[in-house]
């Protein structure tokens, strides 16, 4: 069975009295471990978070695309099969494993991705008392609002120094910086970033393709959410395309679609590579967008 923190709790879907439950990355990660065994569409790009009849459900036990959660409960056979999402199905979830004949087959079918989802949507439903370093972060980077490189164009500043590669465009090093030195600020770790000089050439971030690739692969604690908390990360591709160029700390939804986030190596004419940590407004459907959840530790 896959270790998790724990169940996040019950979904029932619109049709039950105690539903429609809210909209969470659980729902994401369900919807993920669904479909690695065949009961939903792989469609990581389409899914919302929401827990819809169809996909408590399902449109037939037997249909090849969208048996749903009902449809699960019926398979593994000791499930009352009410589409309703208790700790029994949750944990036959967990211990399912991807069968013959489709990709990842012998896998466990909730994969990092879904774990780390899972573990986000646990921490939400039970929030620690102490700070979190997702928050202490935020805090960081508000802080060093209208810090600029020096001289200007350089692409020279403190957080480069401390990273141990200067020089270089630093919208991901400034991240990192935040969150190392935030989770320094409460007493803690954050093993998802290290530095150059912590790890020579293993070090995490300086890159922002590989933030955005290892939160869609759930790796060293990333996964990508549909549903921001001020401190996620969130990364940007102005071309619409896979190589993601830039990233900030999520900061406030302002509407439906704009938000503040705090961003290093940008200004009002280069959106990322302008060389001062700035609040910048952001429309999501501006540019391709990603919102990265940073696991706590």
């Amino acid at each position: 069975m896959v270790k998790v923190k724990g169940f996040p709790g019950p979904l029932y879907p619109p049709d039950n009295a105690k539903g429609p439950s809210l909209d969470s990355d659980f729902v994401i990660a369900l919807k993920r471990t669904a479909a690695r065994v065949g009961a939903w569409p792989w469609d990581p790009d389409g899914w919302d978070d929401s827990y819809s009849g169809r996909f408590a459900h399902g449109d037939g036990w037997n249909d090849q695309d969208h048996a749903g959660i009902e449809g699960l409960q019926h398979w593994a056979g000791n499930i009352d099969p009410t589409g309703n999402l208790g700790e029994q199905t949750f944990n036959f979830l967990r211990s399912v494993k991807v069968p013959q004949g489709r990709t990842h087959a012998g896998e466990m079918a909730m994969d990092s991705v879904a774990v780390n989802l899972v573990n986000a949507a646990y921490d939400d439903k039970n929030p620690s008392s102490s700070e979190t370093v997702r928050s202490q972060a935020l805090r960081r980077a508000v802080q060093e609002i209208g810090v600029k490189e020096s001289p200007a164009g350089t692409n020279q500043q403190k957080y480069g120094s401390w990273y141990g590669e200067n020089g270089v465009p630093w919208c991901a090093i400034f991240v990192s910086w935040c969150y190392e030195n935030g989770a320094q600020d409460i007493g803690k770790g954050c093993p998802t970033f290290t530095t150059v000089t912590e790890a020579g050439a293993g070090d995490r971030y300086d890159y922002v393709p590989f933030i955005v690739s290892d939160a869609q692969n759930g790796r060293y604690g990333l996964s990508l959410t549909s549903s921001p908390k001020p401190g996620d990360l969130v990364c940007y591709s102005w071309n619409w395309d896979t190589e993601y160029d830039h990233v900030g700390l999520f900061e406030d939804w302002k509407s439906g679609h704009t938000f503040t986030a705090v961003e290093g190596n940008t200004s009002m004419s280069d959106n990322s590579n302008g060389g001062e940590v700035m609040r910048r407004q952001r429309d999501v459907n501006g540019q391709a967008t990603k919102f990265v959840r940073v696991a706590e530790p």
